[in-house]
Order: structure tokens, then sequence, then C-alpha cells
């Protein structure tokens, strides 16, 4: 090949990369963002087809654009509605017990009619708490001295505050769970009667999310004891960092309970950097196995951490180079990934061991397969599907211990849905104003997802806290916060229930 040839050569394959890029930055745009595929192209291939023709919850979804490609069957009213709804009973009578002919009615019966919902707005009342003051006039008489006695009165969340536990928990139900910030409620407490400032409120959620660090603390404790965990991170702004410029990048990190987990924990961390120094500390003293993506920030951890790979974010590479010219072309790697996939769907609800078992006689094969093909490709490094190969080639030994983990899922998608909750409240918030709003943010998303992890009331779960953990000592000791975590929540209400009732 002469020189020229050579040279066309490489501007032709730089072409080619340049418009794969430019075709892939277009569908980020504009394309669809579930992860799903054509069923119909399947039958291109020759084995059976695959699985991913409804989209895989990644995380990443935009959930107004997914597909379903079954027709769902409509729920009945009485699935609908809630069986813990109250339930008014309204009977509309006739004006007169009298005929047209002026004859008396007898009852016979009733009609049912129609029902139908209703809302009742939120309302404020302010409540003015007073304590009557007793004195003992015969322990006066004998030493002379006033004996005063009054109420005990419950600590308020903070101290000289407007803010009660059910105001501030609805503060944090908006901005956490429905992604609302804090600018944006002052209009709505406006027109129920109070005038808020933005500093007061962003104030009440910082203050009481110190109160709730000790549970914080301890949640993450009980984290780094159990044997397996995930973990991820996402970028995030803080306006004043010290040392720091306001457009830079800090990060939210999350590391949670595998769903096999007896006690589901979902830990929420504030950091300033994404170095392996920040991860180092936030698994200080986990000896288990964690299954994350690729990031080189988790190579520093103590060798005791085994590290597992993850099979949906190989996927995902797979898939975004399996797009040419704004359509799917499955792929013999993307074709045995979803034929993975398919299996472990099928063993989701067993057990650890039987599904390690099952791993071990039936996905072993398509695994090695997958590895086969991968030794054999010889792609462009810098085109999407090289670099596909890359990552797969790079994780190779962290994605094969996964066989021999049960209680480890296939992919880590559980972390990227709790991640997720975080970034959808992310593109709201924008950044958090300084480290201490970062930091609550970390404290009030980890008691709210693991309260949603747990099967419980997320705003019930903070009223309680917030009404609770004030009353507590300053220096409270592990077994009061005990009662508190989340997966012991529901049990310390019936014993708080069983003791009123004795008390009454």
């Amino acid at each position: 090949m002469t020189p020229e040839q050579e040279q066309i050569a490489k501007l032709t394959r730089k072409v080619e990369e340049q418009a794969e890029i430019i075709d892939y930055l277009t569908k980020k745009l504009y394309g669809k963002k579930s992860e799903q595929v054509d069923a119909n192209q399947l039958s291109l291939l020759e084995e059976d087809d695959g699985v991913f023709t409804e989209p895989e919850q990644t995380g990443q979804e935009n959930q107004t654009n997914q597909v379903q490609s079954a027709k769902k069957r409509k729920k009945t009213r009485q699935e609908v509605l809630s069986p813990d709804l109250p339930v008014k009973r309204t009977v509309v009578d006739v004006a007169t017990k009298q005929c047209p002919h002026g004859h008396r009615l007898v009852f016979v019966g009733e009609k049912f009619v129609r029902e139908q919902l209703h809302y009742q707005p939120a309302k404020l009342y302010r409540e003015e708490i007073y304590t009557p003051t007793y004195k003992c006039v015969d322990c006066e008489a004998i030493d002379g001295l006033a004996h005063l006695v009054q109420g005990l009165v419950p600590k308020p969340v903070i101290p000289h505050s407007l803010g009660s536990a059910s105001v501030i928990a609805e503060m944090l139900h908006q901005k956490f769970e429905q992604g609302v910030p804090l600018s944006r409620q002052l209009k709505e407490w406006q027109r129920m009667g109070v005038q808020l400032s933005e500093a007061t409120s962003a104030n009440w959620v910082i203050k009481s999310g110190e109160i709730m660090e000790p549970l914080y603390n301890l949640i993450r404790e009980r984290l780094v004891e159990q044997p397996y965990l995930q973990g991820d991170e996402t970028p995030m702004q803080v306006l004043r960092e010290p040392g720091k410029a306001a457009t830079s990048k800090s990060y939210m990190w999350v590391m949670r309970s595998v769903r096999k987990s007896s006690k589901q924990a979902v830990l929420y961390a504030y950091g300033d950097t994404r170095s392996g120094a920040f991860a180092e500390n936030l698994y200080r003293g986990f000896t288990g196995v964690l299954q994350c993506d690729g990031y080189a920030g988790y190579n520093g951890l103590d060798e005791a951490v085994i590290r597992v790979g993850c099979f949906a974010h190989l996927r995902r590479k797979f898939y975004e180079a399996a797009f040419v010219n704004g359509k799917i072309i499955m792929s013999r790697p993307l074709k045995l990934l979803d034929e993975m996939f398919a299996l472990e769907k099928e063993w989701k609800q067993w057990s650890p061991h039987s599904r390690r078992r099952q791993r071990r006689r039936h996905l072993l094969k398509l695994v090695r397969k997958f590895w086969s093909w991968i030794d054999q490709a010889d792609e462009l490094p810098k085109s999407r599907l090289g670099k596909a190969i890359t990552y797969a080639r790079n994780q190779r030994v962290a994605l094969n211990r996964v066989l021999n983990y049960g209680a480890v899922d296939f992919s880590n998608n559980a972390s990227e849905r709790n991640m997720k909750s975080f970034v959808i409240g992310r593109k709201n918030w924008l950044f958090s104003t300084s480290p201490a709003g970062a930091k609550a943010t970390a404290i009030w998303m980890t008691l709210i997802e693991s309260a949603k992890a747990n099967g419980i009331n997320p705003r019930d779960y903070v009223t309680y806290l917030l009404n609770e953990m004030p009353q507590l000592p300053d220096f409270a000791k592990k077994e009061d916060l005990e009662a508190y975590l989340p997966w012991n929540y529901q049990s310390k209400l019936d014993s708080d229930e069983e003791l009123n009732v004795i008390a009454a």
C-alpha cells in the first residue's frame, strides 16, 4: 500500500469514528433513554429470541419514554383504592317525607349511586404550649422554701424555632421525595399562612439533619458489618466549598445492602472529591464482597474487600455500540448478555445457594461463549464497540466473580436506582450552597431511601424520628439508637403503642 493509500485509509477510519460519535451523541440527546431492543431483530440471529424487548430498569431511563410491549391488565377499583382510606358515608334524602299527593312515605331501602375521591388541602395551625405550675404548700410550711412543680414538656426539634416535626417533615418530603427545591416551596407555605425565607427553611433542614447524624453513623456501621454491599457515585455541585471554585465538581456516593439482605439500608455520603481516599474512608471496616462499576477509585480498598462487576454496566456499553444510523443492530455479545439476564430473571426470587448453583450450571456456558467472542474480536479501539470490548476485558475478573456469590445480584441496578432518586432531585435543586447543606442532603436521603427499602412510609418514619430523636440524651448510646433503625421501626411503633395502652 502506497503512503497516499495509507493516508486515505487512516482518514477514512477517522471519518467513520467521528460519524459514529455524532450518531451516538444525537441518540443520547434526542433518542429514547430506555435500553430496549426490537424483538423482531433477534430472529436474525441463530438462536432463540432475547429478553430485552422491554426497558431494562437501569436507573437511567426517562420514565415517560418507556414503552411496554405487552398490554397491562387494567386494575379494578378495589386494587386502585387503598383499603386504609377513610370512608365518609353520605345520604341524600328526599326533601319531604310525603308524596305529591300528600301521603306519608315509608322507608324501604337505599340505592348505591356512586363513589368518588375527595382531596382535603393541607393547612397550618398554631400550637401554643403551656405547662401549669403547682407548688406544695405543706413542704413550704416545713422549710419555708417554694417547691414548684411543672409538667415535662417534650423538647422541640430545633430550639427557639417555629418548625415542628410535621412542618419539617413536609419540607423534607417535598424536597427529597418530590424533587421540589426549598425556594419553590415558599409560595405554597405563604399561601397556607406563613412567610418563610429560603435561609430559614434551609436552616431547618440542616439543623434537623444534625440531630439525625448519630443514627446516620449507626446505619453506616451496620452496613459495613454486612458481607455483601453495592456501591455507586455521581457528581454534584457545592457552591461554597473551602479552597474550591463554585463550578468544581463534588460527589455523592451511595453504599447499600444487597436485595437478599434481611436488613435493608441505603447510605448516601457527600464527598468533595472522587478520589480513592474517600472510597477507602467510606468503606473502612468492610471486609466482604462489593459490587460496583469499573471506576479506579475503588482500587485502593482494603485487600479484604472482594470486588465483583456489574453486567448491566457491561451490557449498556454493548447496547450503545449497537446503534447504527439510529437503529439497533444486534451483536453477538449483546445477544448473549440478553440470554444471561433472561436466566437471572427466572432465579430472581431464589435463595442465594440455589441461585449460585444455577449460575454455575447454566450461566457459565453463556459466559464462556461471551468471553470466547471477546477474545477473538478485532474492532477499532476508539469505536464504541471497541471501547465496550476494552471495558469487558478490563473487568473480566470482577465480572466472573458474580458467578461465585448467589447473594449478589447480576447487576448493580439497585444502587443505581437509589442514585437516580438523588439525580432527579439534583436536576431541580441544581446545587447545594454549602458543605453543611450537602451533608444534610446525604443524611436525609439515607433515611428516606432506607425507609423505602424496608417498605415503610418515609414521611411517617421521618416525622417519627423528628419527634423522638430530640428526646434522647445528647450522647445517646448505640443500644438506644438501635430501636430507630429503619428495619426496627415497626417493632418500635408496636412497643410504644403497647406502653401507651398500659399507661392509659
